[in-house]
């Protein structure tokens, strides 16, 4: 059966279908709207050509994006695409488009691709990371996708940084409420905002390897607050495997340095995981949308 998904980004729309092999047979991108009416029309004008290109229609469709569905209201929450929250999105969805919709967090997305028969294929448990616009993760364990019983498993973004120095505390305040979350210094705008000179995280990327010490400075912060944030995900779940995705995940050098980063932070005398890019790049997130039919 051909797979269809779709990934709702804050600043991008995904739509695929998939072989039952895993293959692409169709992928179509656009811009994300920003508003809540447009963005159901608009993810209607990109599964249907999605569709087009498949040559076959979408019997159902699994969506990837911010935030999670409460399992109660059947509403979103905790979306940093802030329109999203306190909509019953995969609903209204459903009617629209006129077929079954299965909706995960982005991130959960990318653990489901990954473990599946990418970066992290064969390994158990499986934790993934996007930092993006926003810090979010996923986790895979004995073949299955976790999301807890109240549907927030993964959402180590909004917890706060560990061991901060006074420099750090009480941190930035948060889209959430709180201040000084991870997600307030690993996204990549925290990341432009710690630097203080409202660069994207790849300009400060580009200036680092260019030798600009200002700029290396701020991704030497972020990268040991980042290993901070991971050793408390590895204490609680002891993955096997960390897949680091999103575009402030893949900046240069920061997957392959990490885990040496977090050893210090573990609790245990022989810590061995494997920190590794997502094998689907950022397709990842859309290929784990479409499977989730089969979790």
């Amino acid at each position: 059966m051909i797979a269809f998904g779709l990934d709702l980004g804050g600043t991008k729309i995904e739509a695929a279908a998939l072989s039952p092999e895993g293959g692409f047979l169709a992928r179509v991108r656009r811009p994300t709207p920003g508003d809540y009416e447009a963005g159901l029309e608009a993810i209607a004008e990109v599964l249907a050509d999605a569709e087009r290109q498949a040559g076959v229609q979408a019997g159902r469709l699994g969506v990837g994006g911010p935030g999670s569905v409460n399992p109660r209201t059947g509403r979103l929450r905790n979306a940093n695409s802030t329109w999203l929250n306190g909509r019953a999105f995969p609903e209204d969805l459903a009617k629209r488009l006129n077929m079954p919709v299965r909706y995960a967090n982005d991130a959960n997305c990318l653990a489901v691709s990954e473990a599946r028969d990418g970066a992290a294929a064969g390994a158990d448990p499986v934790f993934a990371v996007i930092l993006g616009t926003g810090c979010g993760g996923g986790l895979q364990a004995a073949g299955r996708l976790i999301t807890g019983a109240n549907g927030i498993a993964g959402e180590w973004g909004h917890s706060p940084l560990p061991s901060p120095d006074p420099s750090e505390s009480p941190g930035p305040s948060c889209w959430c409420g709180r201040r000084g979350c991870l997600e307030t210094w690993l996204s990549g705008p925290g990341l432009s905002r710690d630097d203080g000179r409202g660069l994207t995280a790849k300009a400060l990327a580009d200036l680092a390897a260019a030798g600009e010490p200002r700029a290396r400075l701020a991704l030497e912060r972020h990268a040991e607050r980042l290993a901070r944030g991971l050793a408390e995900v590895v204490n609680l779940l002891d993955p096997e495997v960390i897949v680091l995705g999103g575009g402030v995940g893949g900046l240069s050098g920061l997957a392959e340095g990490l885990a040496a980063r977090i050893r210090p932070w573990v609790f245990a005398d022989d810590w061995r995981c494997e920190v590794v890019r997502p094998r689907f790049g950022d397709s990842s997130g859309v290929r784990g949308a479409a499977w989730l039919w089969d979790q």
